[in-house]
């Protein structure tokens, strides 16, 4: 071999290494939608990325994750996702209510989508059916703003006395008029009298427990919002001032001290969306894979904060109860 020869094919070799690189495919990015806060979603993107690791996706090895947090804005929501449009992102993960879902769908009607909402994703107009979804969107259905009724139902046992409930709800929140059109109802359906009050910011939220406590409400419901969810603290030590016995959505807030919760698992919610993203990394088609519903509730009661509201919880509640908290 002449030494011309030799040299090039040396020199063909080692680019060799580069040449295979430049060829692998880049990995793949999730855009991460949700309308609320970062910090007090960590247990829940925790969960997300457990599901990511079930199908063998791991952030940072093979799989990267853009997150837009629209802070309790949900009219920042559209540009947010519109953002992740134009970064190409290869799935849009929307959670945090019904508003990140709706944001994708308007955004995008091609790249996969796969929501988290306690909206009809039907209705919503995200999916044709919960069995044949059809378009670029499927998720997990967790039907928590659809149980604002049994929760009245739940904290009237609670309370019986309790002449006057007071139900805080968020305005801004897309199911807004479906929680309120609920609870008026169930209320109506025993003769319970309500007042609604309105929040959208911490400032509206200490205006309403004056409110509360100005009308002499007996009791508190706590609408499922998860802009309320992230100023449970803030929630939480107002009930406790005003001594009003209130019922929350999550488990997380009779957790840190709330006198009672009735609704779903989200940390579960958000770990099936992980495994579905995973799925249609790997190449599944949101249209094929079936809207999940979570049909698993559960019943906390703190019984620590029970006896601080000097409240004797009822006997049918103690057997309905799935976790006491001490």
């Amino acid at each position: 071999m002449k030494r011309r020869e030799f040299i090039t094919l040396l020199g063909g070799a080692a680019a060799w290494p580069h040449a295979a690189r430049a060829q692998q495919p880049a990995m793949p990015v999730i855009g991460f939608l949700n309308s609320t806060s970062a910090a007090p979603y960590v247990p829940f993107v925790e969960s997300f990325r457990r599901g990511l690791g079930e199908t063998g996706f791991i952030e940072g090895q093979n799989v990267a994750i853009e997150f837009r947090w629209a802070e309790g804005q949900y009219d920042r929501l559209p540009a947010l996702a519109a953002d992740l449009v134009r970064r190409r992102v290869a799935v849009i993960v929307a959670t945090g209510g019904p508003g990140p879902g709706q944001a994708a769908k308007a955004a995008t009607a091609t790249i996969p989508i796969v929501f988290n909402s306690g909206a009809d994703p039907v209705r919503e107009g995200l999916v044709a059916s919960f069995n044949r979804p059809g378009g670029n969107a499927t998720g997990v259905n967790v039907l928590l703003s659809a149980l604002e009724g049994k929760r009245l139902g739940l904290l009237r046992e609670m309370v019986p006395n309790a002449a006057l409930i007071a139900v805080l709800l968020n305005p801004a929140m897309p199911t807004f008029d479906d929680q309120m059109n609920d609870v008026q109802a169930a209320a109506f359906s025993v003769g319970q009298r309500l007042h609604i009050l309105r929040a959208s910011n911490d400032g509206e939220i200490d205006a309403a427990f004056a409110t509360a406590a100005e009308l002499r409400a007996g009791a508190l419901l706590v609408g499922a919002d998860p802009f309320l969810f992230t100023r449970r603290e803030r929630l939480l030590g107002l009930a406790s001032r005003y001594a009003i016995p209130a019922i929350y959505e999550l488990r997380e807030y009779a957790a840190a001290g709330g006198l009672m919760s009735y609704g779903i698992r989200l940390a579960e919610a958000y770990r099936l969306v992980g495994v579905y993203t995973g799925r249609i990394l790997k190449g599944d088609r949101p249209a094929d894979l079936p809207v999940q519903q979570l049909t698993k509730f559960e019943f906390v009661i703190n019984l620590k904060t029970a006896k601080a509201l000097a409240i004797e919880i009822p006997a049918r509640l103690i057997s309905f109860v799935d976790e006491v908290i001490e």
